[in-house]
């Protein structure tokens, strides 16, 4: 086997959440690109077939499951959904997740409580769902954030606080699944990536923030979809338990 084949796909059946749009749809057509076939998780399920769309054009089959992560019901129903339609899960991609820039005096509890639901307790209900099925050379994927390293000038409480803990949730994963289920689990930190939650920022707020990119640029999804192909497949078979920042280098300064 080449360098090259040990990146591929072949045969494996991923799951993708918050594959509705921005980054999960770099994710689940990557994926697919490499030979996966994928399953679709989100709130949104009118806009998971566009992804189909995507997936399909590759020749890779998909699957689209309408997910509320942070319901654990809902989580289990999204992996047994997998297994009943394509035989197993092999790959997962915790994806799904919503931000907010609210200052810490004035956000609810509420407003705070859905946000680590979303993005951690979440990430957690799906990991624990696949680990359940995954056989040994299975591959967990948690998306965190730089803003789990780092602070980028917004009042982000909850969502630093989520992508935070999504860097610990990994490292015990790993330490628990490794020798005894053979499960890898990793994070990425994506910088800045233009997104439909990034639109949100004020007008300039990104330009702003390109003086602290070493590389000087936002990302383009399909580069942190390549890493994350690589993070999954066997090119990285010994690698779990860690935290890729994929971020131009805004981390380092």
């Amino acid at each position: 086997m080449s360098v090259l084949d040990t990146f591929r796909l072949d045969d494996r059946v991923a799951v993708v959440t918050g594959a509705s749009s921005g980054l999960g749809v770099a994710f689940a057509r990557a994926l697919a690109e490499a030979g996966a076939d994928v399953v679709l998780a989100a709130r949104r399920v009118d806009r998971l077939e566009q992804t189909a769309e995507l997936v399909r054009a590759t020749g890779r089959r998909a699957v689209t499951v309408e997910t509320d992560i942070a319901e654990p019901e809902q989580a289990q129903h999204m992996v047994d959904a997998a297994v009943e339609q394509l035989g197993k899960v092999d790959i997962l991609i915790n994806n799904a997740g919503i931000g907010t820039a609210v200052p810490a005096t004035k956000e609810t509890p509420d407003q705070f409580r859905r946000v680590i639901d979303i993005n951690l307790n979440g990430s957690y209900w799906a990991a624990q769902a696949a680990a359940r099925v995954m056989q040994p050379g299975s591959s967990i994927l948690n998306i965190s954030s730089v803003l789990g390293l780092t602070t980028a000038g917004l009042p982000q409480a909850a969502y630093a606080a989520s992508k935070a803990g999504i860097i610990g949730l990994t490292r015990d994963l790993a330490q628990q699944w490794g020798a005894r289920k053979g499960i890898r689990v990793n994070a990425l930190a994506p910088g800045f990536f233009r997104t439909e939650m990034t639109d949100e920022y004020q007008p300039g707020y990104l330009d702003a923030m390109k003086s602290r990119i070493v590389l000087g640029r936002t990302g383009d999804p399909a580069e942190i979809a390549a890493t994350a192909v690589w993070l999954v497949s066997g090119a990285a078979a010994y690698v779990t338990g860690q935290t890729i920042a994929v971020d131009g280098g805004l981390t380092i300064n």
